[in-house]
Order: C-alpha cells, then sequence, then structure tokens
C-alpha cells in the first residue's frame, strides 16, 4: 500500500492492541479491514466529550487541539437541542417543501458576499469538492484541474485524484497539474511566484488537450503545511481566470470562522471566488456540506443535470447548520479566536525560544503550525511524530501535515480557552524536551 500523508503520517501501525483490554482494537480490523486508520501508537478511545475536552472509556480528559468538526465544542447543548428538537418532528429530504433549508440558506449566503448567491447541499466536504468540480466543467467546457502539492480535497473517486495528500503522485489523474504551495521563505515575491506556477500548470494542461476547469485551493494551504500569508492568492487566482478556469476556495478546513479575521478564508485573501466549498465544522459533527457559487457559473451544470442529495439539505441537517451559526453569532467567536490564538501563537513562541528543534511557527486564529527541524534546519518527520506522540501520553491530542510530515498541526475548537492554552503549552515544552533527550 502506497504512503499517505494525510493517513499515514500519524496512524497506528500496530503492536499496542494489548492496552485495549477489550479487543476492540482487534475487532475492529477484522470486520473494517485495512483501509481504515487509527491515530497515535496507543490508540485512544473516546467515549463522550464537552467543549474542548475529551473524555475517554477509563475516564481520562483530554485536550483536544485537533478537531475541527466540533467547531464549536463537542456536544455544545444549543446544537445538540436543536438537532434533537428536529428529530422529534420530521426529517425528510429537500424534494419537499420544508422552511429551515430556505432559513439557512439565506442566512449562509449572507456570509459570502453579493457575488455569491446560490447554494447546493450534500453530506461531506469530499462530496462538495467532488459537486464543485462537476459544476467548474459543466461550466468552463473544460477538465484540467490545478491543486497544490500536497492537497487534500477528498476521497470520492474524483477528488481523490486531485489530493496528491493522500498518496503522492500516483493517485493523480492525467487532468491535473500541482502546483508547490506559497511558502513565504521561498526567493523572491511569494504571490508571483505562487501565480507563475499557476500559469506554468495551466500552459501545460492547454498543450495537453485538458483545458482548465479550475484552480481548487484551501485557503489556508493546510495540507501544505498550513502557510496563512493573506496577500497570495490574487495573482494566482488572475492567472486562472485568465484562462477561462474559476476559482473554487475549499473552506472545509479554514472556513467558519476558524482564522477569527474573517469567516471565510477567501476574505482574508481579498479575493472572490466563483465556487466555495464547505463541510466539516458546518454541522459541528452532523454531516453536512455545501457549494455556494455565483448563479452565472452554476447555470449550464444546473439546468442540464438534475441535482439532489438523499441527506443534504434534510431538516435535521439544517437544524444543525443553523445552530452552528447562532453559537458562531452569540458568542461573538472570530473575535475570541483571534485573542486565544494570539494567545497559544505567544505561548509557542515563549516555548520555541528554549528549543531548537521548532523551526517556523505560523497561522491565523486557531489554526497553527509548528515546523520541526534538526539541527541543520532540515525537515525532522520523526521528531515531529515523537512530539504528538508525547503529547497524547499527556493527553493532549494534535496531528501533523505537510509534504514532509513534520509540521505540528494545531487546530482545536473555536471555543478553546485560556487554561486550554496552558494545559497545551505545558504538554508541549515538556514533549519538545522529552524528545529531545530521547533523540539525544
Amino acid at each position: 500500500m502506497s504512503f499517505s500523508n494525510i493517513m499515514d503520517s500519524n496512524s497506528y501501525t500496530g503492536g499496542s492492541a494489548g492496552r485495549h483490554g477489550d479487543g476492540i482494537i482487534e475487532a475492529r480490523e477484522r470486520m473494517l479491514g485495512p483501509a481504515y486508520r487509527l491515530f497515535y501508537r496507543n490508540p485512544v478511545h473516546l467515549v463522550r466529550g464537552e467543549g474542548s475536552h475529551l473524555f475517554d472509556a477509563d475516564g481520562t480528559r483530554y485536550l483536544d487541539a485537533y478537531n475541527n468538526v466540533a467547531s464549536v465544542g463537542h456536544c455544545h447543548p444549543h446544537v445538540v437541542d436543536a438537532v434533537m428538537r428536529q428529530m422529534t418532528s420530521i426529517n425528510t429530504h429537500t424534494r419537499y417543501l420544508h422552511d429551515g433549508i430556505v432559513d439557512y440558506s439565506g442566512r449562509l449566503l449572507a456570509t459570502l458576499g453579493p457575488e455569491i448567491d446560490q447554494v447546493m447541499y450534500a453530506c461531506t466536504g469530499s462530496e462538495a469538492n467532488d459537486l464543485a468540480l462537476r459544476v467548474a466543467s459543466a461550466h468552463t467546457g473544460a477538465s484540467g484541474v490545478i491543486v497544490t502539492t500536497e492537497a487534500y480535497h477528498g476521497n470520492t473517486h474524483a477528488v481523490t485524484a486531485i489530493s496528491p495528500s493522500n498518496g503522492g503522485a500516483a493517485v493523480l489523474g492525467p487532468h491535473v497539474r500541482t502546483v508547490p504551495p506559497p511558502d513565504p521563505r521561498s526567493a523572491g515575491s511569494t504571490a508571483d511566484t505562487f501565480a507563475d506556477h499557476v500559469r506554468r500548470a495551466a500552459d501545460d494542461l492547454q498543450r495537453a488537450g485538458f483545458g482548465v476547469s479550475c484552480l481548487v485551493v484551501d485557503t489556508i494551504f493546510s495540507s501544505d503545511g498550513i502557510f496563512a500569508d493573506p496577500d497570495v492568492l490574487v495573482p494566482a487566482v488572475a492567472a486562472a481566470r485568465a484562462v477561462g478556469a474559476v476559482f473554487i476556495a475549499d473552506e472545509v478546513q479554514p472556513g467558519f470562522g476558524r482564522t477569527g479575521e474573517a469567516m471565510w478564508g477567501f476574505d482574508r485573501h481579498g479575493v472572490r471566488p466563483d465556487i466555495v466549498t464547505m463541510g466539516k465544522p458546518m454541522g459541528n459533527g452532523l454531516p453536512v456540506s455545501a457549494i455556494a457559487a455565483r448563479p452565472d457559473v452554476l447555470e449550464r451544470f444546473a439546468t442540464t443535470q438534475p441535482y439532489f442529495n438523499t441527506f443534504g439539505g434534510s431538516p435535521v441537517s439544517m437544524a444543525a447548520a443553523a445552530a452552528v451559526l447562532d453559537v458562531i453569532e452569540s458568542e461573538d467567536l472570530p473575535a475570541q479566536v483571534i485573542g486565544i490564538g494570539a494567545r497559544l501563537r505567544e505561548g509557542i513562541t515563549r516555548i520555541a525560544a528554549d528549543h531548537p528543534a521548532v523551526g517556523d511557527i505560523r497561522g491565523a486564529g486557531l489554526y497553527i503550525g509548528v515546523e520541526i527541524v534538526t539541527a541543520d534546519a532540515a525537515p525532522d518527520r520523526g521528531r515531529a511524530r515523537a512530539i504528538v506522540e508525547a503529547m497524547r501520553d499527556a493527553h493532549v491530542l494534535i496531528s501533523v501535515c505537510g509534504e514532509h510530515g513534520n509540521v505540528l498541526k494545531i487546530r482545536p475548537p473555536l471555543v478553546f480557552s485560556d487554561s486550554d492554552v496552558d494545559w497545551f503549552c505545558t504538554a508541549l515544552d515538556s514533549a519538545l524536551a522529552t524528545t529531545l533527550a530521547t533523540a539525544g
């Protein structure tokens, strides 16, 4: 089986099943097969969540510094109540009238700007990105796609083919070209360099006869290693549009206030997408996703290919999604994210002064990447994974990302608190010291 950067950089590889006396790992492997993955050398058996904390089967409390799915906190009472109330009433699909989808759509579209005023619903980010590719191809008449070198856009057949993080070049379709992410440490102008890469990829797709359907970008470049420079997208999007392509902003990870500075990652960049995709945090754990688009971009697909999704946009999923917007607004989470995110980065920066294994620290709001490097500043995948495991042993959950798997991926629920920051920084300081001593 080929190595998947996003799936295998921090996955269980066997050998600790004995720590779980109930045999759950063996049963899982026997019945689910080898495609599924677990996190950590010693997997975590979680049974309950509350806010930014999780609890295992023994009652041990963990700090969740990884999951953006429960974006407004695990089991937020307002979301739970909204879902339960709707479940006791009715849950059908979008071929019957219900107020929930109309009310929510109006609220959602109001956050996206005046050009984007139509929305279509699905269940997962993968489905949303799959649908966006179909819409883009119908609009442009082309099939070529440009993505970044470690992009992850989902796991359907179509989006696996544009997700090199799933397994490198082996998974890519012939109609896909990759470009390096806009690393601010690169020589020259990052924005101009990134745009130039997009132009070259577009030229290659045109020479190959695919044309250029779309540029697809996760607007915080999360799988590429988390690059938050807000000045890099405008020239690249212009380069894609110059050859007739549309820009798809994949907001599954940076959206819904994650960066604090704006509701959507593309707003930070000052660029208007043609299509926006969203998923994970949209329903705080309930499966709901969507694409939103300019009506002229959506028109050809919508008038030639009738669309239906049994569970997409159902009354229950709309109740969950609406409750998430309620919480974001009523608790003023973007403002909280700015403050807590800044405090978290400051704490990590102070710790880094005592640990030369820490390289670049970057991010926005509550999406932070911390590079782990060797003495000569080379990427250190091994130590990064050791730090993740040491923090797991201290009951703090994170992961890794980036081309070399050496960037600590810190992405907690938006309700992270000051005490959570203290817990996190204490665990990180200890993990850095412990792994340094072990390596030495």
